[in-house]
């Protein structure tokens, strides 16, 4: 992934997953949540989500399901120790969440229980409409496909830094089925949430990545309802 672009409206997009990125320090980003989708024909999905209070985590309104469980506390899947396995009990998509044209595409989960605050579970500040413009050095991150080649996801969390090169994160038009990064932040320089990571676009044969982003700021009014 070329990781210095951001851009806005896309007309296409494809699976996100973190290219070029490296394994992040583990648990230096306590607010990832990873999130089973359980889906009505029994299998089960990935997204990102993260976590906002003891019991509402943020994630796109694409990654709707069945039912979810949220996994917090993770770095290495395969290592259980100390992660928290909460169901969702009700899910909270935009109001104007529009699925064909991927607006709004952001949505609260009101966990069954609450999380339990620790080094490795602590929730994220997010960005509202007074932090003025927006930073130019973000982060986004997730246990996404890591590999072209690789038809799984990545068994430890990634991460991988990004430059805005536009003056405002907008909305994709379109999105497929993701599996793995989609949900998760837009993370700053000032250590807030600007974003939730909606779409991915290749827009050349090189392999360059453009990403798009529901810009949390513009919907302070909504999450607050």
């Amino acid at each position: 992934m070329q990781a210095t672009q951001t851009l806005p409206s896309l007309s296409k997009s494809r699976k996100w997953q973190i290219y070029g990125g490296h394994e992040a320090v583990a648990h230096s980003r306590p607010y990832m949540v990873l999130l089973e989708r359980h889906m009505q024909n029994g299998e089960t999905y990935y997204c990102d989500g993260f976590l906002l209070t003891e019991d509402f985590v943020m994630t796109a309104a694409h990654c709707q399901a069945k039912s979810f469980t949220a996994l917090l506390g993770v770095h290495n899947v395969h290592n259980s120790n100390g992660i928290q396995r909460i169901s969702v009990e009700d899910t909270f998509p935009h109001k104007d969440y529009n699925a064909a044209e991927l607006t709004n595409d952001i949505m609260l989960l009101k966990l069954s229980s609450k999380a339990n605050f620790s080094n490795n579970v602590r929730p994220i500040a997010l960005a509202d409409r007074d932090d003025g413009s927006l930073p130019k050095s973000c982060s986004v991150s997730g246990w996404g496909r890591n590999n072209r080649s690789s038809k799984y996801m990545s068994l430890t969390l990634m991460e991988v830094n990004v430059t805005l090169i536009d003056n405002e994160l907008n909305h994709c038009t379109l999105c497929m089925h993701f599996q793995g990064d989609s949900g998760g932040p837009l993370v700053c320089e000032d250590g807030k949430a600007y974003g939730v990571v909606s779409s991915s676009h290749k827009t050349n044969p090189d392999g360059l990545y453009v990403y798009s982003y529901t810009k949390i700021p513009k919907n302070t009014d909504w999450r607050y309802r």
